[in-house]
């Protein structure tokens, strides 16, 4: 049984979600799993666990900045320990950009960051127009209608592949061990 840590930043909650369902699926398969938010995990240690996922929404063509921040001041123990890291970005509803090699803004952040995660993933998110403050739903319309996306502003569409998510869950509980020796 090993102790899993699932790190999340999310902007709508969408991410959350796809966290949870992660939680799930790990629980499923005998592992312990810790949740917490990117705001908290500062008060994590994350040396008692034995693997870490970081999962991220974009936002305007980024992750957030303390998703940065996570991986600058915790590099040595991400690469210390069995990883991965999943994006969600509403651009993966299209197949041609649904993988970690052809999806852009995952490619970006690889390129960006010193860590390489073990396992990835991208995940196609929800559009939420109800949810969204008015400038938020305004600029989203827009890019959405630019690509041809849902632009009607009372439309809740999820593009998420919830079995994809549930395949990622099981890989992420055969993540293999870094400890020297293993």
């Amino acid at each position: 049984m090993a102790r899993i840590l699932l790190v999340y930043s999310t902007t709508d909650g969408h991410t959350l979600e796809i966290c949870e369902r992660l939680q799930e699926v790990i629980r499923q398969q005998n592992h312990r799993v810790t949740l917490v938010s990117i705001d908290e995990v500062a008060d994590i240690d994350l040396d008692v666990f034995d693997g870490i996922v970081l999962g991220a929404s974009i936002r305007y063509g980024r992750h957030a900045r303390k998703v940065y921040e996570f991986i600058d001041a915790n590099l040595p123990v991400l690469n210390r320990k069995p990883n991965a890291f999943f994006s969600v970005n509403v651009v993966a509803r299209k197949p041609a950009k649904s993988r970690p090699e052809t999806n852009p803004y995952l490619q970006k952040f690889l390129r960006q960051i010193a860590w390489q995660p073990d396992r990835l993933a991208v995940f196609a998110g929800k559009i939420d127009y109800p949810k969204y403050g008015f400038l938020d739903r305004q600029m989203i319309r827009m890019i959405m209608w630019m690509t041809k996306g849902p632009t009607a502003p009372e439309a809740v569409v999820d593009f998420t592949d919830w079995e994809q998510v549930e395949s990622f869950g099981r890989l992420v509980c055969d993540m293999d061990d870094k400890t020297p020796g293993a």
